[in-house]
């Protein structure tokens, strides 16, 4: 059974950085689509970034593209995602999520894509 387990969430002003982490077991990266998505209080899941673990090829949200960056390691089957100049509205409950042996499409993942889901770490940004 595959599973996707989050770490790096917390708090932090305005400005600053966070990085989370998303370690998968049960399952090699080898061409699949993973990604990070949150979701704030009262609002819809939104897919944040993307990436196709056979090429690298990263996607990003409008709302976080040039901030944002989402890396892999596929000698520890990890995936990473670093936030970088937070803003309060980046608020909310960060999910790793997969499609395995899926290809991402040429924008960013959505939500309903993913097949199996960590069980989120938070972020909360102050001003």
């Amino acid at each position: 059974q595959v599973q996707l387990v989050e770490s790096g969430g917390g708090a932090e002003q305005a400005g600053g950085y966070l990085r989370l982490s998303c370690a998968m077991a049960g399952h090699t990266f080898s061409g699949d689509c993973m990604g990070w998505v949150r979701q704030a209080p009262g609002k819809a899941r939104e897919g944040v970034a993307s990436i196709n673990t056979g090429t690298g090829s990263p996607n990003y949200a409008d709302s976080v593209k040039g901030r944002f960056t989402i890396a892999q390691d596929k000698t520890k089957n990890t995936l990473f995602l670093q936030m970088n100049s937070l803003k309060p509205e980046d608020s909310g409950m960060y999910y790793c999520a997969a499609d395995l042996l899926k290809s991402c499409s040429s924008r960013v993942a959505p939500p309903e894509m993913f097949t199996v889901w960590g069980l989120g770490t938070q972020v909360t940004v102050s001003s």
